[in-house]
C-alpha cells in the first residue's frame, strides 16, 4: 500500500478512529531512537567553522564595535 492510498483510507475513517491513529503513530515515534550522531556531527562542524586564532573581544572591544556600526548605521 502506498502512502498515498494509505492517506485516502485514513480520512475515510471516522475522526474517533483518525485520532486513535495518530496516538498510535506518535506512540511508535517515540519508541525511534533520535539519531544525535548526525546532529552531533553537523554541530561540531558548524562549530568549526567559527574558530579562529584570535582571542574572543573584551567586553570594552565589543562595545567599541557596536559604537562604530550605530555611527555607520545612523550617521
Amino acid at each position: 500500500m502506498s502512502l498515498q492510498e494509505l492517506k485516502e483510507q485514513a480520512r475515510q475513517l471516522p475522526v474517533s478512529d483518525r485520532l486513535e491513529l495518530v496516538r498510535a503513530i506518535i506512540e511508535s515515534l517515540q519508541d525511534v531512537p533520535t539519531q544525535p550522531s548526525e546532529r552531533s556531527r553537523i554541530i561540531k562542524q558548524m562549530k568549526g567553522l567559527l574558530k579562529t586564532d584570535q582571542p574572543a573581544p573584551t567586553d570594552e572591544r565589543v562595545e567599541s564595535m557596536l559604537e562604530e556600526r550605530r555611527v555607520k548605521k545612523y550617521l
